[in-house]
């Protein structure tokens, strides 16, 4: 497809007003995995995403007109094979983030960084730069674990059981909030790392420091969220609002009660906007069911477990099922909201015309509901 559209108790943080991931918008927006061939989808439907820069920056140049508060991509490493090998070509994601930072104006950059595999150093010195190059709109997605497979290119010393990773990314990120925000050289000795005269300068734009994204979906991965990050993003795959709204208010809660921070909780949706009901199910089941790419899915090829009460997903990086007319995918919103989802970052096969539709027929609709504000 060518695209050719225009550690201790944390201290309450003050955020600038120029980064929008903290504005007053009940449901804030987002785009997702826009660095990675197909995107978010793996599927042989026609219109899916190809991986060049004009069409990633012009996606996210839509998003910024548009007030989307957030550009997020998906740290990728090699493809997951089947049919479309998904994720196949994938751009590097700080510096996807620092052009991004350049071509736009008002929606927050993030990188995501693999904790396992980039010293905390390098993504302090790289997570200022773009803070720079945007003028304080840069974010840091940190990802503690992930496919043994893909961490394997980078040798032994990777590779991690679950709970030993977050034990190393604790201390990961105790190294780069310092790294962000001292003024002087310090000394650092773990059970992982040993820095010695440790420092990082120019200090980022934002202070303390840039927000930080914890992408999770364990009690351990969310403890962690909930100690260190500014925003949880957590997947949606089962259940109704009742079940979501405990899961979110529970995470809250423990940021809260232990460790004093308020948290945002965000998550992934897949689009499939129509003008009818019939025709979004007929094309949910052209793109996920007779033209899924059920060999290439991260998800099946990962083993996770399927929930008895699990929602209807689509090949790929699944994400809540925002499938339906504009009218009903907003309501399906004002339900997350209500559940306690600040952010919904948004995926579709077809970026070019489906993120043109969601512009112009379901913002509006948002803004009426009074979930956003017009921007």
């Amino acid at each position: 497809m060518r695209i050719c559209m225009s550690p201790a108790r944390s201290v309450m943080r003050t955020l600038p007003a120029m980064n929008p991931l903290f504005n007053s918008n009940r449901m804030k927006l987002g785009t997702f995995s826009t660095n990675c061939s197909y995107g978010a989808t793996a599927t042989t439907a026609e219109g899916g995403l190809e991986l060049t820069w004009e069409n990633t920056r012009a996606i996210a140049m839509a998003s910024d007109a548009a007030g989307f508060e957030a550009l997020v991509p998906v740290g990728r490493w090699k493809g997951f094979g089947g049919l479309t090998d998904f994720n196949g070509a994938s751009f590097e994601v700080f510096t996807w983030a620092a052009g991004l930072a350049e071509a736009t104006s008002y929606s927050a950059v993030l990188a995501t960084s693999h904790v396992p595999v980039v010293h905390p150093l390098v993504s302090a010195k790289q997570g200022s730069t773009i803070d720079h190059i945007s003028s304080g709109r840069f974010a840091l997605n940190v990802v503690c674990g992930w496919n043994p497979d893909e961490f394997a290119m980078f040798g032994s010393g990777a590779l991690r059981s679950h709970d030993e990773g977050y034990a190393y990314a604790d201390e990961w990120i105790q190294i780069l909030r310092r790294l962000w925000t001292s003024e002087d050289e310090f000394d650092f000795t773990g059970d992982f790392f040993e820095m010695s005269g440790g420092i990082s300068r120019p200090r980022p734009v934002q202070r303390p420091h840039p927000p930080i994204m914890s992408a999770n979906n364990s009690e351990i991965g969310q403890r962690f969220a909930a100690k260190y990050a500014d925003l949880s993003f957590i997947g949606i795959r089962a259940g109704g609002e009742g079940d979501w709204k405990r899961l979110i208010d529970g995470h809250k809660r423990l940021a809260r009660e232990e460790f004093g921070r308020e948290l945002q909780v965000w998550t992934h949706a897949s689009v499939i906007c129509r003008p009818t009901r019939q025709e979004a199910e007929q094309a949910y089941q052209y793109i996920a069911v007779e033209r899924g790419d059920t060999e290439g899915d991260p998800i099946r090829r990962m083993n996770r477990p399927v929930p008895p009460n699990a929602l209807r997903r689509i090949p790929g990086w699944g994400g809540f099922p925002l499938i339906g007319t504009p009218e009903s995918i907003v309501d399906d919103l004002e339900a997350l909201s209500s559940a306690g989802i600040a952010g919904c970052l948004l995926s579709w096969v077809d970026y070019e015309n489906e993120q043109r539709q969601w512009i112009e027929q379901v913002l509006p609709l948002m803004e009426q509901a009074g979930l956003r504000r017009p921007f």
